[in-house]
This record gives structure tokens, C-alpha cells and sequence, in this order.
């Protein structure tokens, strides 16, 4: 009763300054902005470094290109549905949940997570090229029952954190907007092909203020047609002007592969992005996850040094394009290496299946079975973390990829199994992918990784 009373404050008090900061941002842009920075440092004080804080002002002060970046959120997305979002996502996901899923973490003597991935299930109504889900059976769900205790077991954890991807998730839109509205104090992203957005769907997200979606293109319209067939990048095209009408945030889901590395990066496509309104993409260095996995387009490590320096500029405090874009494999250094294996998140497929990882097909409990807290116990996961992080340069954080000698190793000390719903594919077969591409990687890491961090080549 007393966390509920302290949560319950601390929520009053961060919509109160939300609201005051969230007016004078609207009255006087550039001021109300340096106030969100000066509100936020009041709450969350030294879970950023000072110089976070400093770097956020510097940015806002001007008209940078930052300043242009919520300017244009705020002239076309709904207050409300914004302000939503800050609570949802940035309060009760980022702020509540990570500090949550700590002390549990204590109390159990194992990682928890602050965010899981799900597959509501395993049907799609598109049959993309290279995408491992598209082979599953369209007959795979979780119940709305399942992930109704889903979230409510992890919220007893403290996670407030989902992400959705499949199959299409968009398949079960009636279940998640029932969801979302129920556990109105979580934050819920949706990976989807976005070809199924309709206005009732605009309309639950509005209504619910805490569902975010990204949608996966290829880039532009030839290569998102050639990989998911014909028509898709146009109903995708009016997804987002859907969504933009109806003032809600969006944002792209991206794979880039040794095809289309400089395409999805360019200037011509930034800018294609931000006149569609959206706010962010996420990138994702291709996998050769499965049984048929096409090995050759899997990035080169010139094609990845490339994206490392790309998204970089990109993103910077100055220069590059308002647009914030996120790299799950070469962000690496901000996290601390590798963040599954429950360590920070993990997976759960149609199947029910808790694995570490989107990419990594294997587990040893499922959540059909077993609890949440006990699939989060499970061999595979204690494993994961006695090793983590992988390697001490954050630039080879995962265990399949860049070291996929410790996935042997951890397949093998926990017994996990397969998961994969086409054709179970052994460890030694995943791995025996990834070993050259390590070996070609180590030394453009060790490059970047010294270059960014002169301590560690002294060490």
C-alpha cells in the first residue's frame, strides 16, 4: 500500500510539472523547452550525467535542429495524445518500471527486464522475403487471456514496457487496443507492416494515449514493393497519413542489409521521412536467423562501420536531420553490451516460448506453463547473465553475431531448445553463420571502439 501511495504521488507530481512545463513550451517555445530539461533534472536528478543535461539545454536554446524537431511535433500531433505518451513511456515505463524491475531484480536474485517483446501471434497478412515469421504457421496465438496475465505478472515485477511485432501484431488490433486500454499505466510500441492502420485503430489509440507504432519499410517505394510485394509501400504511405490526421506519433522499423545499407541512410531518404511525419526509425543490423537464411546480406563490416558513423551524424546535436534514429546493434555502448537474456529485455514468441532474445530461437520455459517470474529463472537466462556482457568492447555486444562462441556455450550449460517454429536449427548451425563474419568484425570494432574510448587502447 505505501509504494502504491509513493507511486501515486510521484505520478501527480510529474503530471503537474508536465502540464506547467507543457504550457509554457507551447507559449514560448525555446524557454518552455529549456523548462521540460530543468522539470526533468528536478525528477529523475543523476539517472542522467550531468553533461546529458547540459548538452539538452545547449540544443534547445537555439534553433537547432532539435528545436525544429518538437516545434513540428507539436504543430501536428494531438496535446493530449503527447502527453499520454510522456506519462505511459517516459514515467511509468522508463522512470517507474527500470527502478521497479531493480529492487525485483534484488528480491529474486535475477535480472528482470524493463521492457518485453511479444508475438500476439504468428499470422501475417503479408509474405515478405527473408522474414524467418513469415514461414511460421498463421495459426499461432497468444490468448487475450494470456496477455492479459502477461503484463499483469509484469507489472508485479515493475514492467510497464511492451513492444508487439510477430507475425503481424495489427492482426489481433481489437485485443491490443482492449489491452492497452486495461493497463492504461504501461507503454506499448507496435513493430508493424502498417498496412493495417484504419481510423477505428486512430481512434483506440487516441482514446488509450499509450500505444506507439513503428512501421518497417525497406526504402522507398521499389525496394519496400520488391520485399513485401506489390502496392505495400503505398498503404503504407497512407498509414502514415492517417496517423498524421489523426495527431498521433509514429516512427519506421528498418533492416539494413549489404543491398539497401545506403539507401535507408541517405539524405534523399531522411527527408522523405520527415516530410511523412515521422519522428523516429529504428535500425537493425540484418540476421541470419533460420534454417534459410540468405548469409549474403548480412552487412559487410565496411557497410557497418558506415552505419556506425551515418547514424551518428544523423542524430548529432548539431548537423544531420531532425529525426531520431536508434541502431539496436551498434548502439551497443550505451547499454552495456548485450541487453537480453532478461537482462534488460527478452522475447516471448506465439508459441508462448520465453526466449533471450528476437534473434536468438531458444528457451527453456514457457509462459503457458510456467509463471513469468519463473520463465524469467529459467537455465538459458542465468546463463546469459553469468556472461554478460560478451565482450568487453560494446561494439561486439551480441553472443550469436560477434561472439558466437558464447551462445555454444550457453546452449549447451542451460539445455535449451529450438524454438524456431519452421524447422528447428541447432546451435552449431546458427552460430557456424556468424563465426567469419566475427572474425571480420573484431578488428573494425577494436578500430572504432579505441577511437571513441582512448582509455581502452591504453589498456
Amino acid at each position: 500500500m505505501a509504494n502504491k501511495l509513493v507511486h501515486a504521488a510521484q505520478r501527480k507530481a510529474f503530471e503537474i510539472v508536465l502540464d506547467t512545463v507543457g504550457k509554457k513550451a507551447v507559449q514560448n517555445r525555446s524557454e518552455g523547452y529549456v523548462g521540460v530539461i530543468d522539470s526533468i533534472e528536478k525528477l529523475i536528478g543523476n539517472t542522467w550525467t550531468d553533461s546529458a543535461y547540459a548538452d539538452l539545454r545547449s540544443a534547445f536554446s537555439k534553433d537547432g535542429k532539435w528545436t525544429r524537431f518538437f516545434n513540428n511535433l507539436l504543430d501536428h500531433a494531438d496535446v493530449e495524445y503527447i502527453r499520454g505518451l510522456f506519462l505511459s513511456i517516459g514515467f511509468e515505463a522508463a522512470f517507474t518500471g527500470v527502478k521497479e524491475t531493480k529492487k525485483s531484480a534484488a528480491k529474486y536474485g535475477v535480472s528482470i527486464p524493463w521492457i518485453i517483446l511479444f508475438d500476439p501471434t504468428s499470422a501475417c497478412n503479408l509474405h515478405c522475403k527473408g522474414c524467418w515469421a513469415s514461414e511460421y504457421s498463421r495459426t499461432l496465438n497468444l490468448t487475450y487471456e494470456q496477455m492479459d496475465k502477461l503484463v499483469t505478472e509484469g507489472k508485479e515485477l515493475g514492467i510497464r514496457a511492451y513492444i508487439m511485432t510477430g507475425g503481424e501484431p495489427m492482426v489481433r488490433k481489437k485485443d491490443i487496443i482492449r489491452l492497452a486500454e486495461k493497463h492504461s499505466d504501461c507503454g506499448f510500441m507496435l513493430f508493424t507492416n502498417g498496412t493495417l492502420v484504419d481510423q477505428e485503430f486512430c481512434d483506440g489509440m487516441r482514446r488509450c494515449k499509450n500505444i506507439l507504432l513503428a512501421m518497417s519499410i525497406e526504402g522507398l517505394e521499389k525496394a519496400t514493393d520488391d520485399r513485401r510485394g506489390e502496392g505495400v509501400f503505398q498503404r503504407v504511405m497512407d498509414a502514415m497519413e492517417l496517423l498524421r490526421k489523426n495527431g498521433l506519433v509514429y516512427g519506421t522499423s528498418i533492416c539494413y542489409t549489404r543491398e539497401n545499407y545506403k539507401a535507408v541512410s541517405s539524405d534523399e531518404f531522411y527527408d522523405f521521412l520527415i516530410s511523412k511525419g515521422v519522428t523516429f526509425t529504428w535500425y537493425f543490423h540484418y540476421m541470419p536467423v533460420g534454417m534459410d537464411a540468405a548469409v549474403e546480406l548480412i552487412p559487410t563490416p565496411e557497410q557497418r562501420e558506415y552505419m556506425y558513423h551515418r547514424i551518428r551524424e544523423v542524430r548529432n546535436w548539431e548537423g544531420g536531420k531532425p529525426i531520431f534514429c536508434m541502431d539496436f546493434q551498434n548502439d551497443g555502448e550505451y547499454v552495456d553490451g548485450c541487453i537480453a537474456g532478461g537482462k534488460d529485455y527478452c522475447h516471448i514468441n506465439p508459441n508462448g516460448d520465453v526466449e533471450p532474445c528476437v534473434f536468438v530461437h531458444y528457451s527453456g520455459a514457457n509462459i503457458k506453463e510456467k509463471s513469468l517470474l519463473e520463465c524469467l529463472q529459467q537455465p538459458l537466462f542465468r546463463a546469459y547473465q553469468e556472461r554478460q556482457p560478451f565482450n568487453s568492447n560494446k561494439l561486439q555486444p551480441c553472443p550469436m553475431l560477434e561472439n558466437p562462441e558464447k551462445l555454444r556455450e550457453i546452449i549447451q550449460a542451460s539445455g535449451a531448445k529450438s524454438t524456431d517454429m519452421v524447422e528447428p536449427e541447432t546451435v552449431e548451425h546458427l552460430c557456424g553463420k556468424c563465426d567469419q563474419y566475427a572474425k571480420e568484425w573484431a578488428p573494425y570494432a577494436k578500430k572504432l571502439w579505441e577511437e571513441s574510448h582512448p582509455d581502452a587502447a591504453k589498456a
